[in-house]
């Protein structure tokens, strides 16, 4: 493609750190690297000090699926906010892409920026403007990152709304977050049962990624205690690492006597193992208080599984009601009326709608976005 980027650096989360960011932004470097764009990652030497790290690791135990990653940035040490800006500068990249995931990140990611020199054309993809968890200094932290950066790539309406109520100039496309096809391909459902040790004879409602408050956990048991005698096989299965205080969800569970009635795989869920649930399960369930964007959403479409998200933030964008999932309130009664209908309906109604949206959902099609913001002057 003529007057594309010949040299791209990737400015954000990637391996040895673990999780969605890292796996996205690694995935997004294939792309570019397959467009004949020279593409290097820059990452963390320290992503989040531990204190503020909630998990029990921030590291991953896999390989990366791209290589051509440097650890030079600390979010805490500024003199590493100089020296990451003199490599980039060094490099001579046509074009870098920063990442912007949570206020914290704003001002070593925002000195980055205007430490670069004015002939490198900035772009960033915006995950969140404001935080689901909010903390002291988000506002100043957001609006000292968003002020010298005029080009955005938003992952949905509501965080490009984000951004316009920080700043009225610049220009934002929104793009969904494509598939996560770096998770392998759906295998058959009954070796996925086997290879996670779950019974064959069940059928599984997945709810899936680390486990904090503002995913509604809670919503989900209360649900589950509410489908689990009129569907005595279809179990809840909870398949990612707290994110905060698991008595809090243990707890209901118990009071509502169905806590040893709950599938718990409570630990990290590896890269090698996702196709594993999402092959096993019938249903994805997102119960989300709040919500921008969702990775999870993004895997159920890999794997063609249907959804039941909650109607927040940017979800109803990514599910289209009665067609690739449902979209229900916040609300246990409505989620465990709609889990009813699922299985009334069978999975296999869904089928063709769900590979039809997994279209839409294309990484040459962010990368195409990229291109067109980085031509324009």
């Amino acid at each position: 493609m003529d007057n594309q980027p010949k040299k791209v650096i990737i400015l954000g989360t990637a391996w040895p750190f673990r999780g969605g960011l890292a796996a996205y932004n690694e995935r997004l470097a294939n792309e570019l690297e397959s467009r004949g764009i020279t593409t290097e990652i820059i990452t963390f030497t320290v992503q989040y000090p531990a204190i503020l790290f909630p998990g029990k690791t921030q590291f991953s135990e896999e390989p990366s699926t791209f290589t051509n990653i440097k650890r030079k940035l600390s979010s805490v040490n500024p003199i590493t906010w100089w020296t990451t800006a003199k490599y980039i500068n060094s490099q001579q990249p046509d074009l870098v892409i920063t990442r912007y995931w949570i206020p914290f990140m704003g001002p070593c990611l925002g000195s980055v920026v205007r430490l670069l020199n004015k002939k490198i054309k900035v772009i960033c993809l915006l995950d969140n403007v404001i935080p689901h968890e909010k903390r002291i200094g988000d506002v100043i932290f957001t609006k000292y990152f968003v002020k010298p950066i005029q080009k955005y790539i938003a992952m949905s309406q509501t965080v490009m709304d984000d951004l316009y109520s920080f700043k009225k100039e610049g220009n934002c496309i929104l793009n969904p977050h494509p598939v996560f096809d770096n998770f392998g391909k759906k295998i058959n459902q009954e070796k996925a049962k086997t290879e996670l040790g779950l019974d064959k004879k069940d059928g599984y409602v997945l709810f899936f990624g680390f486990i904090r408050k503002y995913k509604g956990l809670d919503l989900a048991i209360r649900a589950f205690a509410e489908w689990k005698d009129q569907l005595p096989n279809k179990k809840l299965l909870i398949a990612g690492e707290f994110y905060g205080d698991a008595e809090f969800y243990y707890a209901i569970a118990e009071e509502l006597g169905i806590k040893e009635d709950i599938i718990w795989h409570t630990d990290f869920i590896p890269d090698s193992k996702v196709k594993y649930y999402f092959s096993a399960c019938d249903v994805v369930l997102q119960p989300y208080y709040s919500a921008t964007q969702s990775g999870v959403t993004q895997i159920a479409y890999q794997f063609e599984v249907p959804m039941i998200v909650t109607k927040v933030g940017g979800l109803p964008e990514l599910v289209e009601h009665g067609k690739t999932g449902y979209l229900v309130d916040q609300d246990p009664s409505d989620i465990a009326k709609h889990i009813f209908e699922f299985y009334e309906k069978g999975r296999a109604a869904f089928d063709d709608d769900m590979q039809k949206a997994k279209e839409q959902f294309s990484w040459k099609y962010l990368v195409n976005n990229f291109i067109k913001l980085y031509r324009e002057s």
